[in-house]
């Protein structure tokens, strides 16, 4: 039996939705929400489960605003790719720093932080570690998380110093206090909220941030999406309830 043109068409028009996409999550219900969750402020893997954090906070509020089931996913920053090209969420958070290797593959929401690459440090040391040239020098021990644009940024700029990719983003400034590790270059965000849960860590006397960068909600390529995620995060910014949501979790454990 033969087809009609629009016979196909408006079998394909029915059919399931593309995974990772907004319809797919409207069809469900669920929204499907990726995350590391070793990156404190925004979003930190609970020892009893689930996540905390002011992305976390964000997404839950957006899944209401929905009327969708927020169903977190992990994944990990040297995954991150890897995850939302096979679909697995339609949206990451987290931190998620805006680079053009990732807009190759990804969409972003409407920026929440504007950021910058700073030092933290123990105290003893926030005078010495002020510059790049300064960190890297022979014998001075650098940390860095896997995956992410800490480590991208030590193997661009730190070709002296010892680089050492320490797996558990949430307890890289334990290594510092413990004196196994001298200087970690994070996001300014970290580097406030490691130095208020570490009394012994202080953000190095640098001048300036060594970069400039912008963090949002990583999105699947979807229009639809991006409206409606960018339309949510308009009222919350303009209300001031994300500033106030951000600066709470900064204080957090």
């Amino acid at each position: 039996m033969r087809l009609s043109l629009a016979f196909v068409l408006a079998c394909l028009a029915t059919g399931p939705a593309a995974a990772g996409t907004f319809a797919e999550a409207r069809a469900a219900g669920v929204l499907r929400v990726g995350t590391p969750g070793d990156y404190a402020p925004f979003s930190v893997k609970q020892p009893g489960g689930g996540y905390a954090g002011a992305d976390v906070t964000e997404v839950e509020r957006l899944g209401q605003h929905l009327g969708l089931k927020v169903e977190w996913v992990p994944t990990a920053w040297g995954k991150l790719a890897e995850d939302a090209k096979a679909g697995r969420f339609a949206m990451a958070v987290g931190g998620i720093s805006i680079t053009p290797a990732r807009r190759d593959w990804a969409d972003f929401s409407t920026v929440l932080v504007d950021d910058g690459k700073r030092p933290v440090t123990r105290c003893a040391d926030k005078d010495r570690f002020v510059t790049v040239a300064a960190i890297d020098q022979p014998g001075v021990r650098v940390v860095v998380n896997p995956g992410g644009s800490n480590e991208a940024f030590a193997k661009a700029n730190l070709s002296h110093a010892t680089v050492t990719v320490f797996p558990d983003n949430a307890h890289i400034g334990q290594e510092i206090v413990a004196g196994r590790q001298d200087v970690m270059v994070t996001d300014g965000v970290e580097v406030d909220h490691d130095t208020l849960v570490h009394p012994e860590l202080c953000a190095a006397a640098v001048a300036e941030p060594f970069t400039r960068f912008q963090n949002a909600f990583l999105l699947q390529k979807d229009p639809e999406l991006k409206q409606a995620v960018d339309g949510f995060l308009a009222g919350e910014i303009s209300s001031g309830r994300w500033a106030a949501t951000l600066k709470e979790a900064e204080r957090r454990p």
